[in-house]
């Protein structure tokens, strides 16, 4: 089964994090690298991104 890419906007909102703590967070091995598209586009597995939404809710707690 193909995992859905999903872009930085739609991450943003998932999240609730803005681009630039996005960038922070994977300068500091905190967030899913993202996968090269294109020359200048970028994009996230949906599923690493479900991962991480879900291992932030076990910190919380």
């Amino acid at each position: 089964m193909l995992d859905k890419i999903i872009r930085r906007p739609e991450v943003e909102k998932i999240t609730g994090l803005s681009r630039s703590t996005l960038y922070s967070m994977m300068a500091d091995h905190n967030f899913p690298r993202p996968i090269k598209l294109g020359k200048r586009a970028v994009g996230w597995r949906e599923a690493d991104i479900a991962a991480w939404v879900e291992s932030r809710k076990t910190d919380a707690a």
